[in-house]
């Protein structure tokens, strides 16, 4: 769990049980339609969620010594994406792994797994069995775009080491913009009142009708627990992530091939607005359209060239903003840029290439 403490602590209903099976018809008669649905909710959804624990080899203090001891170095949960094998994550879970094992419920065998791709950006990863149980349930997704604030949500995961917990609440809040474990905002995340703790990173967020709406990332919380305030990557952004990790063990990602001067120093040459280019990749499409990067004198004093202010009419003055504006293109989109240099305000466009950080 990415613990963030007052900054942030890192429709048909799909059926599932007979709660009679469980309780006896009698027994069932008194449960709450309420308690009757988180309980289908467990039952569907149980066998296809993992604990996953992460494992780092160190090595001992000596000089001469390069013995090595694998230790484990974190846990989280997961849960199962498809018939092949694939488990969906959060980075931080995975983050510095050397060695992956992974476990099911009612099943006490260890399962090697191998990192099959990484998104820092969006704290997302994907795991690979590299052996597998007698049967997968791959879990079934949701979406997220139509949440209501209000509706229940649940969370089904491993929090402290208690594996496969379950904990209810609602929709608190949609659309929230924070700042992830990758340096810089992920968007429209959901927020929920269902407690979620250390050891829930990477599970997911279900609905009332046991679809997958979000993975469970991180809390606000001043005591490391839960505290009533949880967010989970949004599904839509899973379902468009998570295959080009798969196919290609990263995101390709759309970009012009800048370098961007950090803020702090920005604001130091007097500039409130926009972002200052300190690089341009001659080969890219920000150097084919002609733009320009810093450049110094003969004293070695910096002078600021273009300074990028609008991408297709929307505001960017930082990581954050161009990341977020550029996520919604794709490789060979055309854009119109507006930039300033020497005081004047200039436009062109550019088809984006691609580029494997952030420009």
């Amino acid at each position: 769990m990415n613990l963030l403490s007052k900054v942030v602590i890192p429709l048909t209903l799909v059926t599932s049980i007979n709660t009679y099976a469980l309780f006896g018809q009698d027994e069932s008669k008194n449960l709450l339609e309420y308690e009757k649905n988180t309980i289908n909710v467990y039952q569907q959804n149980v066998n296809s969620v993992v604990n996953i624990t992460n494992i780092r080899k160190v090595k001992r203090g000596f000089i001469f010594d390069y013995m090595s001891t694998e230790v484990p170095a974190g846990a989280g949960s997961g849960f199962v994406w498809d018939k092949d094998g694939h488990i969906v994550t959060n980075y931080h879970v995975v983050e510095d792994g050397d060695k992956f094992t992974v476990t099911f419920h009612n099943d006490k065998k260890q399962y090697k797994a191998k990192l099959v791709g990484v998104e820092p950006l969006k704290d997302l990863a994907v795991l690979k069995l590299e052996e597998r149980p007698g049967s997968l349930a791959p879990i079934i997704t949701g979406n997220s775009k139509d949440l209501v604030i209000g509706q229940k949500a649940m969370a089904l995961g491993n929090p402290f080491g208690l594996d496969h917990t379950i904990t209810a609440g609602i929709i608190s809040a949609t659309g929230r913009s924070i700042k992830g474990i990758g340096g810089v905002s992920i968007a429209n995340m959901i927020q929920t009142d269902t407690s979620i703790n250390p050891g829930n990173s990477g599970g997911p967020l279900l609905d009332s009708t046991g679809r997958v709406i979000g993975v469970n990332t991180m809390i606000y919380s001043q005591s490391g627990s839960s505290a009533g305030v949880g967010f989970a990557v949004p599904i839509d952004t899973v379902k468009r992530i998570v295959p080009e990790l798969i196919k290609h063990g990263k995101i390709v990602r759309p970009g012009f091939r800048i370098g961007v001067l950090p803020e702090p120093y920005r604001d130091r040459f007097g500039i409130k607005k926009g972002i200052v280019i300190t690089y341009v990749d001659e080969d890219g499409p920000a150097g084919k359209a002609g733009m320009k990067g810093m450049t110094r004198d003969e004293y070695g004093r910096p002078y600021v060239g273009d300074i990028l202010v609008k991408v297709d009419g929307k505001e960017v003055n930082n990581f954050d903003e161009i990341y977020n504006v550029l996520e919604n293109y794709k490789v060979g989109d055309e854009v119109e840029i507006e930039y300033i240099r020497d005081d004047k305000v200039k436009k062109t466009k550019m088809k984006l290439a691609t580029t494997g950080d952030i420009d």
